[in-house]
């Protein structure tokens, strides 16, 4: 160990060097000693290299700046707390995220990473969220169509992080999470996004006044017909649209479960069903919830399904604005001919015009 703590010293004391070329020798030594050999995390972290590491990623060299923020990464995953605990770390993070346009895509993808890896220590989520910088850029890096898949994947996984924290979702709601959540739903031709994406979207939906930006978006629409069992969604984009559509349900009450009733016409139930035999324990768990819920003392004899016992709505009063949900934006339907197969584009078109 001390022959690691000697290498560590070393190459920490490069990071001051005059010479660009030496601090970026340096960072790209202790890029891969940080990747592949875990015992050394602790060492480089306890003998002082993160600010000067966090430093670079203000750096106008690329290559400094790539291994900068790949160095933080692999750091955050043994040593979070040193990470957390030196100042501007996070403020050295956002600015690599707010600045993804001109920066190196690997060094926005590795920030990005980084504030991941960080929300997973959930005593840290808050403190993550509570920085609406970092917020902002996230939704930013999704919402630009130039953004690499590996960003924007990145960037969604970041969110989802953070969104684990209660007290942070109302503030992505009002950076405007959900309508470019929404219209990367519809947009995207890879699954693995539309999957992450809609795991972001089910925590969110719990928020304070996420209802109202939903229904603008012709959100809780999409989430139901991803449902529907002849869209051919994963299952994993299933048990993430059931979870939002419960979540929204236990925030609006049955003033939301019945509009659900009303958009499903039946099919919903399919759809609930085949997540209730073939999901995962949580997604199994949730699909009963939301279809006990729906059925609420009605017989469903068209779906083979008995009714079933009523249950407590949380918050049944909290909504009595109109219960009719917003027009779909034009850029939404075209974004529905142009990426989603043809029963969603039917049901999601007829169903708001």
């Amino acid at each position: 160990m001390e022959v690691k703590r000697r290498t560590a010293k070393s190459l920490i004391s490069k990071l001051g060097s005059v010479s660009e070329q030496a601090r970026i020798a340096a960072l790209c030594e202790l890029r891969l000693l940080t990747k592949t050999d875990p015992e050394i995390r602790p060492i480089i972290a306890e003998e002082g290299a993160i600010p000067y590491i966090a430093d670079t990623l203000y750096s106008s060299e690329p290559l400094a700046q790539e291994n900068a923020t790949a160095t933080l990464l692999n750091l955050s995953i043994s040593c979070r707390d040193a990470l957390m605990c030196t100042r501007d770390v996070l403020d050295a993070l956002s600015h690599a995220l707010s600045y993804h346009t001109l920066h190196r895509p690997a060094a926005v993808q590795a920030a990005a990473a980084t504030i991941y890896s960080l929300a997973v220590d959930e005593n840290f989520r808050q403190i993550v969220g509570s920085k609406r910088d970092i917020l902002y850029a996230l939704v930013d890096i999704i919402r630009n169509p130039n953004s690499p898949n590996r960003s924007v994947k990145d960037a969604l996984k970041a969110l989802f992080g953070i969104s684990l924290c209660p007290m942070n979702r109302a503030a992505m709601v009002e950076l405007g999470a959900v309508e470019v959540l929404f219209g990367l739903v519809v947009k995207a031709g890879r699954v693995g996004l539309v999957e992450d994406a809609t795991a972001v979207i089910a925590q969110i939906a719990g928020a304070e006044g996420s209802l109202a930006t939903f229904r603008r978006v012709a959100g809780v629409r999409v989430l139901v017909d991803l449902i529907d069992p002849s869209t051919g969604s994963s299952l994993r984009i299933k048990e993430n649209a059931v979870s939002g559509l419960l979540n929204l349900v236990q925030c609006g009450g049955e003033v939301v479960g019945e509009e659900i009733r009303e958009m499903g016409l039946g099919s919903i139930f399919d759809g609930l069903d085949e997540v209730a035999q073939t999901g995962s324990n949580k997604g199994r768990k949730r699909a009963d919830a939301l279809m006990k819920i729906l059925e609420n003392g009605r017989i469903v004899e068209e779906s083979g399904f008995r009714s079933r016992n009523e249950i407590h709505h949380r918050g049944s009063d909290s909504y009595s604005e109109d219960r009719g949900y917003g027009q779909p934006s034009a850029s939404l339907l075209l974004f529905c001919f142009q990426h989603l197969n043809c029963n969603f584009r039917a049901n999601l078109i007829c169903s708001v015009l």
